[in-house]
């Protein structure tokens, strides 16, 4: 009734018609709109908007289609803003959906009749760890506490919840807030943390620099989805995290190579004192390098394996990459070293000075655009001290990238093993192979013939790594 042409045009009416009575044609206006507005306070819900000048329709039901579509039809014939307040029920029409509307919010493929994944997990993911860990973590820590902005079951919170009911905080979808009230937690004496997805973190950058990071807060952020997370779209993909949180001061940030990991920075983290992220990808927590677990040391990374001519620096999700890029160029026949960065901010320039003086070749990896990365943090340090030095940089490109299968985004991306493996035989080992052949032709010139694949290239190699072997020096050859 109160969308109908006929109500409206009559209002429009009576408030003309009352509007020309002299002296007595404002208050009589005045008067019926109190009463008509005290009978709607009684009769109609949404009276805060009503009070705004905001038309409120609803509650109505959101899978009525008839109704939606007549209420949206007569909500475009009136003149000023209208609220339609519509109410769903997630998952409706398919029963496995509206029992566990968290679960069905992101799938893997499943059987439709039962709802059940075709595949059981079998591994615990990075979120399972992360669950875990800060329960563990809370149970011998009384003044942590946990903060969410509406995703208690996609960022593992929901478990925190149960145990630690008065010392979690779901904000609802305002990271915003999140951030903010981490901030006052953490200046009244607790140990917050925020479990968001990376994505999601970017809403919330202000609050982060100037309620956290300028006042030197212990916030720690566990920043989940971070890197390529496939089919959840373009908006979803976490590769910025990296370029907006190192670019803020007071922040230190940090990624786990393996699920082992993970959980160190997060204890690592729930004693560190100031603003701390921690961004770890989507999907089944990598097991590998289960024998590499060095204690964490704030701003050092971890060198896994040390030789010569090639240094892989690798964050995160990256690690494992740079480990099949590395077999594959040790199959044949190069020296390369291995780097788990660990820190994002700040970068442990112990380990550049060391990589740079024994390695003539540097590549960095990472699973965030290039623009603001680690690795033009590390071009930035490595450039102005040794000149002498290549580098190469695996990241993404200045682009949003479209869903899809990770592993598809990956190599089309050119962020996989194999692609990695195409780009340094490319540009630096074929153009190495350039270099050598034009030294041994100096060499053959000096000595009255042209040095061969033979003792002269055996020199020649040892040189360009800084070693030097049958009793010359690499500077004699």
């Amino acid at each position: 009734m109160r969308a109908g042409e006929g109500y409206n045009d009559l209002k429009r009416h009576v408030v003309s018609g009352l509007s020309r009575i002299p002296k007595v044609g404002d208050g009589l206006i005045h008067k019926i709109s109190r009463t008509k507005n005290s009978i709607k306070q009684i009769l109609i819900p949404g009276m805060w908007f009503e009070n705004m000048g905001i038309t409120y329709w609803g509650p109505v039901d959101g899978h009525n289609v008839r109704q939606m579509t007549h209420l949206i039809k007569e909500a475009r014939k009136i003149d000023h803003a209208v609220l339609i307040h519509v109410v769903t029920k997630k998952g409706k029409g398919y029963a496995p959906a509206e029992q566990n509307p968290s679960r069905f919010h992101g799938v893997e493929p499943f059987d439709v009749a039962t709802g059940k994944p075709l595949r059981e997990k079998t591994h615990p993911g990075y979120t399972d760890v992360f669950s875990r860990t800060v329960c563990h973590l809370a149970k011998e820590n009384p003044r942590l506490v946990a903060v969410t902005a509406a995703m208690p079951d996609g960022t593992g919170l929901k478990r925190f919840g149960k145990l630690y009911p008065d010392r979690f905080f779901d904000v609802g979808i305002a990271e915003e807030h999140a951030v903010t009230s981490a901030a006052g937690m953490a200046a009244a004496g607790l140990k917050p943390v925020v479990a968001v997805y990376s994505s999601f973190l970017q809403r919330g950058y202000d609050q982060i620099l100037h309620d956290v990071c300028i006042q030197n807060l212990p916030v720690l952020f566990c920043v989940d989805r971070a890197g390529l997370v496939g089919s959840d779209g373009e908006t979803h993909q976490g590769i910025f995290d990296l370029s907006y949180l190192t670019s803020i001061p007071n922040m230190s940030v940090m990624a786990p190579k393996n699920l082992w990991e993970l959980k160190d920075m997060i204890a690592f983290g729930a004693a560190y004192d100031g603003p701390l992220a921690i961004r770890y990808p989507r999907g089944e927590a990598y097991r590998g390098f289960k024998e590499f677990r060095a204690p964490i040391v704030y701003g050092k990374s971890e060198t896994l394996c040390e030789e010569d001519e090639i240094a892989i620096l690798a964050i995160g999700s990256m690690v494992s990459t740079g480990d099949h890029v590395r077999n594959k160029l040790k199959a044949q026949g190069h020296g390369c070293s291995l780097v788990n960065l660990r820190f994002a901010k700040p970068i442990d320039t112990e380990v550049l000075d060391r990589m740079a003086e024994k390695h003539r070749f540097i590549v960095t990896m990472e699973e965030n655009v290039l623009q603001g990365g680690v690795g033009l943090a590390i071009a930035d340090y490595v450039r102005g001290r040794y000149p002498g030095v290549r580098l190469m940089h695996i990241a993404l490109p200045d682009a949003y990238v479209e869903h899809g299968n990770v592993s598809l985004l990956r190599e089309e991306l050119g962020i996989d093993s194999g692609s990695i493996l195409k780009k340094i035989n490319r540009e630096f080992l074929a153009r190495k192979t350039d270099e050598r052949a034009i030294r041994q032709h100096a060499c053959g010139q000096r000595t009255g013939r042209i040095t061969g694949e033979g003792e002269g290239h055996h020199h020649v190699r040892h040189r360009l790594c800084g070693r030097s072997e049958g009793g010359q020096g690499g500077d004699e050859v």
